[in-house]
């Protein structure tokens, strides 16, 4: 295995906290293969860019020679992980958690290599614990250090509802780390509560504490906030080649460093050249996002496909010319004019109209190649070209 010092190096790219790294410099001392544990609700069927956060560091682990563990939460997914909630999460059916975990167990072999990947079901545990045992376990911590969490803590300040249940939630996710023995546990900066709450959990269970690395939270093509498919700032893994290409050029030049930094495979020493070549004007910024974003589609889809996405691009972006398969929606008009929003919102171009209208506001929405601003605009039955922000393209036409 590569030196403990050099390890480290590698492993600090992109973390924004560990704790302690004396201790994991001391694990990595040890000279074997460490327990490398993440783990992931199944809450939703696909993922995007900013949950490869996490999978990449932990394909990072696994060259480096550690044992890194894919743990599905088909458990807690039931539960709802109440980090950041303001409110009690509906929970999922079992149904649900399982067809996702499917999914999940699809995807992440874009990145990890299936050979050298543990994967685990936190019920294989969870579903046989006896109420002894949860007992024991919810006994090892107090309801006033829940109530530390800053979520906890403003619901009920509010009075607003919570639940036992959502207690148990970070005691299960530390259990999984005693049924694991895991050395490391990676997470992202909301999950800091939970994590520490692992290590105590060990140490009440006889276990040395857990190393806790800590990734931030990727921004969403806004360069904002947080990627999420609600707020409708995500690049999906399973997007089309040349939807995700457009979506990865249109990131702010700061992002795209970002996104170099926690996403892309070049090195350490290589990215830093990148860096001070962009700084230097060495490196044009759009030679650089082109490079990321055909790294990234290849990735996912392979480099033909990465090759003609970047191609793709070029011709309708650097050309201004329209996409060569531009899909087509029937829309029902009924011989009236239909609101605009209406039909960004029919046809599956927006989720809502009123994520219709803000766009529209904003400058995003095209009607046969002008510009619309009024948010009261109403179509009559016909042909219309509808492009929305850089990439998304519609042609609708009366039923």
């Amino acid at each position: 295995m590569m030196e403990p010092e050099r390890q480290l190096e590698l492993i600090k790219r992109g973390a924004v906290e560990i704790i302690s790294e004396e201790e994991l410099i001391e694990r990595l001392r040890e000279g074997r293969p460490l327990r490398v544990k993440a783990g992931f609700d199944p809450t939703a069927p696909d993922l995007h860019l900013g949950h490869t956060v996490l999978i990449e560091k932990m394909r990072q682990f696994q060259q480096l020679g550690h044992e890194v563990i894919f743990l599905i939460g088909d458990f807690t997914g039931m539960i709802g992980d109440p980090s950041g909630k303001s409110e009690t999460r509906k929970p999922l059916t079992k149904e649900e958690v399982l067809e996702n975990a499917k999914t999940y167990k699809e995807q992440i072999f874009k990145i990890l290599d299936p050979e050298k990947t543990r994967i685990e079901f936190n019920s294989r545990w969870m579903s046989s614990m006896s109420a002894e045992e949860l007992i024991k376990l919810a006994a090892q911590y107090t309801v006033a250090r829940m109530l530390e969490r800053d979520d906890f803590k403003q619901r009920w300040q509010k009075q607003n509802p919570i639940g036992i249940h959502e207690f148990i939630y970070p005691l299960i996710q530390g259990y999984d780390s005693v049924m694991l023995q895991a050395d490391i546990e990676l997470g992202g900066t909301d999950q800091r509560f939970n994590l520490l709450v692992g290590r105590e959990i060990q140490k009440a269970y006889g276990q040395k504490p857990q190393v806790v690395l800590m990734m931030p939270l990727l921004e969403g093509t806004d360069g904002v906030k947080k990627m999420s498919k609600s707020l409708g700032n995500y690049i999906g893994i399973t997007e089309p080649p040349n939807e995700m290409f457009g979506k990865l050029m249109s990131i702010s030049d700061e992002l795209m460093l970002r996104y170099y930094e926690l996403l892309s495979h070049i090195g350490n020493e290589e990215l830093q050249e990148l860096k001070e070549g962009i700084k230097t004007g060495k490196i044009h910024p759009k030679d650089a996002k082109i490079r990321l974003a055909f790294e990234i589609v290849g990735r996912y889809w392979g480099s033909e496909k990465a090759e003609a996405a970047k191609r793709e691009f070029e011709r309708v972006f650097s050309q201004k010319a329209l996409p060569e398969d531009i899909p087509e929606c029937v829309v029902e008009w009924d011989g009236d004019d239909l609101w605009l929003p209406q039909i960004l919102r029919d046809t599956g171009l927006c989720k809502s109209t009123s994520e219709a209208t803000r766009l529209i506001k904003q400058g995003g929405i095209s009607v046969d190649g002008r510009k619309v601003t009024d948010t009261n605009v109403r179509l009559s039955p016909g042909e219309y070209l509808i492009k929305v922000g850089k990439r998304r393209f519609l042609r609708v036409r009366p039923k």
